[in-house]
């Protein structure tokens, strides 16, 4: 394989990477901030972070895919 070709894989695999750990701090802090204040109990607050990230894949275009996919080709 080149070198360049290595280049690109290992860079694409770390922005993977950070995408998927910087999703797990902002879950993270979107939660802690509701349980600290007491409005939701934790398990609540759990819940209530799952179902609208899952429903905001839904509803929401994924506008930076997009972008992206656009400069790419």
């Amino acid at each position: 394989m080149e070198p360049v070709f290595i280049v690109v894989i290992v860079t694409v695999a770390i922005a993977l990477i950070f995408d998927v750990i910087n999703g797990f701090h902002d879950s993270a802090n979107s939660i802690a901030t509701v349980v600290s204040t007491r409005v939701l109990s934790p398990r609540v607050a759990v819940w209530w972070a799952a179902f609208f990230n899952f429903v905001a894949m839904f509803v929401f275009a994924p506008h930076v895919a997009d972008t992206v996919a656009k400069i790419v080709k």
